[in-house]
């Protein structure tokens, strides 16, 4: 179990900074150049080969949006305008490509969209981000995105395979917090209680089938037909994706009474992996591997919510998020969060590149 440590005075002025840094790479990130656009089309029109689109509200931005979404409300007046202009921009950006929509990824992208149209439409004062002349393209895109997670295909269980499209069932515990937060928020918001059966489903599935019955943690994922169980035990992401959804799930009492004994459960399986300097490691057992700013931040961000929601009382849980934060921003560097593991390539597929990628920033920005 971790120690306390001691954490340095919070740094209001470094944490703008890092909210700076991810209103650009918000706007910035994944988009095509040139080269890449001609490449993209010599492939699609003239090579005749699948190519991948162009995704405007990726997972990637999708995290960065909430986790700025999640500052606003502890941050100045002119930080606050920042990161609404920022927000609308991005959206608007959407918008003008008509909004498509092309994986479950993009509906993290949903969630910040949804809170902030729901704070208007309680509060009904205007900001940089939601006015009166632009609610209705919102809620059309709202909407969108909600389809788009109703009629997803589902496995004989009722779960989401990660790439319907690719027909081979594999169950993805990341599938679990990016789509199950907005779908549950969504049902609440316009009382469809589809969606949040729905979103809870994927996570009564998992617990069900992609759990390590000897440690209490993940596997990557599973495939339903086979009984098959892939990827690592306890990678850190996957950890921080399943605590992730099922904190967006307990927002209300419907899911907080589904879900609460296997939160608990997983979040006391994985708090004794967590290393004195706070830090979790990219994979749970392997203490004296690199550590992952990324896990760390979506782990400690989830026990923070836990505690917010009421689910979480015990006082190990605080030190847990306090010395995690503290860990966190001791990895930060001209406002960017390093010692963050590269992007995964699929079950069993961890590349050990250790950098600043937006998957560190966006969950710094939620402690």
């Amino acid at each position: 179990m971790v120690q306390e440590t001691v954490n340095k005075p919070d740094d209001k002025m470094n944490i703008d900074i890092l909210a700076q840094t991810a209103c650009r790479e918000l706007m910035t990130y994944g988009l095509w150049d040139g080269k890449t656009k001609v490449k993209s089309w010599i492939k699609k029109h003239l090579l005749r080969r699948q190519t991948a689109p162009e995704d405007m509200i990726f997972w990637t931005t999708g995290l960065l949006a909430a986790g700025l979404w999640n500052y606003k409300k502890d941050a100045g007046t002119d930080m606050t305008a920042q990161i609404e202009q920022t927000l609308s921009a991005y959206y608007a950006r959407w918008a003008q490509k008509k909004c498509p929509v092309f994986y479950l990824d993009d509906l993290l992208a949903g969630e910040t969209l949804l809170k902030a149209y729901e704070d208007y439409c309680e509060g009904g004062q205007d900001n940089d981000f939601i006015r009166a002349g632009n609610t209705e393209m919102y809620r059309k895109m709202i909407e969108k995105l909600a389809e788009y997670g109703l009629s997803y295909p589902v496995d004989e269980m009722g779960s989401f395979p990660y790439r319907a499209a690719q027909n081979n069932g594999y169950i993805f515990a990341d599938a679990i917090g990016l789509a199950c937060p907005f779908l549950y928020h969504y049902g609440m918001v316009y009382h469809r209680t589809d969606a949040m059966e729905l979103a809870v489903k994927q996570i009564v599935n998992f617990v069900a089938y992609g759990m390590d019955g000897s440690t209490g943690l993940p596997y990557h994922g599973y495939v339903m037909s086979t009984a098959c169980k892939y990827g690592i035990i306890g990678w850190g992401r996957a950890v921080g994706w399943l605590l992730r959804g099922m904190t967006g799930c307990m927002i209300s009492e419907y899911g907080a009474e589904r879900l609460r004994d296997a939160y608990i459960g997983l979040i006391d399986a994985v708090l004794p992996y967590q290393r004195k300097d706070g830090y979790f490691c990219w994979q749970m057992h392997a203490l004296d591997g690199p550590v992952d700013t990324s896990a760390t931040g979506m782990i400690c961000g989830a026990v923070k919510r836990g505690m917010e929601l009421n689910i979480l009382t015990d006082s190990k849980y605080a030190q847990a998020v306090q010395a995690g934060k503290s860990a966190v921003y001791r990895s930060v560097r001209d406002g960017r969060v390093y010692d963050c593991s590269g992007e995964c390539e699929g079950f069993g597929q961890y590349p050990q590149r250790y950098g600043a990628y937006p998957w560190a920033l966006g969950p710094a920005l939620m402690l």
